[in-house]
């Protein structure tokens, strides 16, 4: 079943596979976020494991550039639901598995960081936060949520400098949890999927937050943060 023109929701039976499906870039906007809610509004009420993914090749490539370019305000608007979709994600009851198709960069990159188990795929791809080679000063909410998973020794690379990594070096970061081959990747998730199915649902949801809590406490201010202040890319 098709959520939306740029989010597709297939139900399995024990899991939901939801894909971002936008354009070229499979960028970030707006209505990508309302279908990923509304997506996993339904896999709550299914009591579904999720399988997040994307395109072949790319993951997604961050946030719409047609919006964050429009206007500071228009930034801001889309960064703050950007970083209520993360919270969302790393507070939801069920499972997130993240399928990652190839590319993950600026918002894609920290897709990755908001799940529960990343799966990501060998080649030629690109994982970055670059935010600050495009001209935007990164934003509290994405500090707050690179402290989340990526390892102490990249961060500062990771946000301050906006380096680049390939799937082996990402997932050293932090950024995935295992590596396949393109071929292996859906098999992959689904077996995951299985495994988490096998965990008590309640105790894993409450052991998450239990975990959890001092990140997304800290998230949570940093989103107010970022509400008092300018969001806006300055080639």
């Amino acid at each position: 079943m098709i959520m939306n023109q740029v989010v597709d929701y297939q139900s399995g039976e024990k899991h939901v596979v939801i894909q971002i499906n936008n354009g070229k870039a499979n960028a970030i906007s707006h209505e990508v976020i309302e279908g990923l809610h509304k997506s996993l509004d339904r896999a709550l009420e299914e009591d579904k494991i999720v399988i997040l993914t994307g395109q072949d090749g790319i993951f997604s490539a961050g946030f719409d550039l047609k919006v964050m370019t429009k206007s500071a305000d228009s930034a801001k608007e889309l960064v703050h639901k950007g970083s209520q979709l993360s919270l969302r994600m790393l507070s939801f009851p069920k499972p997130i598995i993240i399928a990652c198709t190839g590319h993950a960069v600026a918002k894609g990159a920290f897709l990755l960081l908001s799940a529960d188990y990343r799966i990501g795929v060998e080649g030629d791809f690109k994982i970055c936060m670059n935010e600050v080679q495009i001209g935007m000063t990164m934003h509290h909410a994405g500090v707050a949520m690179a402290k989340v998973k990526l390892a102490n020794e990249y961060i500062d690379r990771s946000v301050s400098n906006a380096e680049m990594y390939n799937p082996k070096i990402a997932m050293k970061a932090g950024f995935f949890d295992t590596l396949v081959t393109p071929n292996q990747l859906m098999s992959k998730a689904i077996y995951a999927a299985e495994m988490f199915s096998k965990l008590n649902a309640k105790a894993h949801a409450a052991t998450k937050l239990k975990v959890r809590k001092p990140h997304l406490e800290a998230l949570e201010k940093a989103i107010l943060l970022d509400l008092e202040e300018e969001i806006s890319i300055n080639p």
